[in-house]
Formats: C-alpha cells, structure tokens, sequence
C-alpha cells in the first residue's frame, strides 16, 4: 500500500508539473500519507481546491503575451492606454458621470467668468444697456472652451482605441524613419480587443453625446445673438443717421468738421 501511495504522489508531482504550477517540497510534504487500509482518489480534492484558487496565477504564469513582442514598452497599445486613462485631461472621460459632468462645468465656468465676461462687459461699449447679451457671450467662451476640451480628449481616446482594436502595430523603434509593423499574436488580438470593447468604446460614446450637447448648445447661442442684433437694428429710431454709440455721431462731427457737411446744409 506504502508504494502505492508513493506512484500516485508521483504522478501528482508530474501532473503539476504539465499545467505550469511551480509546487514546492513543503507542498508536497503536507500531503498526508496513507496508512493501513485509507485508499488515494486518481483525482484528489485538494489539488483541483489548488488549482481553483489560483488560477489567475496559473493564467499568468503561462501566458504572457508580451514576451515576443518586438513594440516598444511605450508603444504598446496596452500601455498607451494605461499611460492615456492616468494622464491630464483624457482621465476624465474614465471617470464616473458625476465626476465627469463637474470637472467639465467647473471648467467652462472658469472660463467663462475669468475670459469671456470681461472681454464681453469691457471690450464693447454700451455693455451696460445690455447685459443679457454680454453674459451670453461669457457663456459661449465657456462652451467654446470645454468644447475644445473634449475634441481632445476625443482624439486621444480614440486614437488609442483604434491601435487596441487594430490587429496590426505600427511602432518606431528609434525614429521616425525606421517604422515598423507588428502582427498582434492570438492572445494579444483578444486582450486587446477585449478591453477595447468594454473600456474604451463606452467612453467614446460618452464623448460623442458630450460634443452633440455642446454643439447644439453653442448653435442655440449664436441664433440668440443673432436675433438680439436683429431686433436692434429693426427698432432703431432714426435709419438715417449714422451713429456708434458712446463713440460718434453725426452732430458731434458737425462740430469738428463742419467743412464735411457743408454739402448738406446747402441742400437743406
């Protein structure tokens, strides 16, 4: 019975071996030895208990893709996402909703408060007559800035999500005149494409939805701008003289030139 305990030990160890679990002696030392008339199961429980909890292990052990990839570290796919999903501003498109919908609010807020109200209060004369109009405009700059924010977190995402997706690499090793292109093995392709589809392509929607509700929004300022002037020169009082507000009119050049409107006076 002793050596029969012996073989299946053995054939334990070799089985071990083919699956990639690198078992050491006090492993196998703990295995409990048989005596009298206890019999050893072909397929015991606490091997597959074993290889059950560490199976994430075993998959690393015996699978790493990266091995024979000729791609640079920092040109990986992988890497580039992990270098873009950590780095200032594309993080934000990773984050949740709420985090996301702050830190672009806070954004067009800032500039709009901080560039485009003074710009529009200072920069035109008669701002306060109007000061629907000028706080408009402040909130166009602020749309406009976030807008341009999210193009590049757009095109960084999605940058990053084609070379995921793509079954080719394309990578320099020293310059830009030595390219090169990498075929992705099996177990690459599917990683990659993999975490493409459930990481990255969310994002991108997300983003897509983000430029469609600031396009729309900016179009729906630029009609009201629109329509303000309109309406302005429609009700103007006097069409026939020319007047810049707060800057010139007509009686107060007479005053300074009065050889210019000589013509005028005659025919009056």
């Amino acid at each position: 019975m002793r050596s029969l305990s012996f073989f299946f030990i053995e054939q334990r160890k070799a089985m071990a071996t083919r699956i990639g679990i690198g078992m050491s002696a006090t492993f196998w030392s703990s295995v409990p030895s048989i005596s009298g008339a206890r019999f050893l199961s072909p397929t015991p429980l606490f091997l597959s208990q074993f290889i059950s909890t560490n199976s994430f292990s075993l998959l690393s052990f015996s699978f790493s893709p990266e091995t024979e990839c000729p791609v640079p570290h920092e040109q990986q796919p992988i890497n580039e996402y992990h270098s873009l999903s950590s780095s200032f501003p594309f993080s934000w498109a990773s984050a949740d909703l709420v985090e996301y919908s702050s830190r672009l609010f806070v954004t067009g807020a800032s500039f709009a408060l901080l560039l485009g109200l003074p710009v529009a209060w200072f920069g035109s004369t008669g701002a306060q007559a109007e000061p629907f109009k000028r706080l408009l405009c402040a909130a166009s700059t602020g749309l406009f800035a976030v807008t341009l924010a999210v193009v590049r977190m757009y095109l960084g995402w999605t940058y990053v999500g084609n070379r995921l997706l793509s079954a080719t690499v394309e990578y320099e090793e020293t310059g830009w005149y030595d390219g090169q292109i990498w075929v992705k093995t099996a177990e690459v392709l599917a990683r990659d494409r993999l975490l493409g589809s459930f990481s990255v392509k969310p994002v991108l929607n997300r983003l897509k939805i983000t430029l469609v509700s600031l396009a729309t929004s900016l179009l729906v300022c630029a009609l009201i701008l629109i329509n303000i002037d309109g309406d302005q020169n429609l009700t103007s009082k006097e069409p026939r003289v020319r007047v810049v507000p707060g800057v010139y009119n007509d009686d107060s050049a007479r005053l300074f030139e009065p050889d210019a409107f000589r013509d005028e006076l005659d025919l009056q």
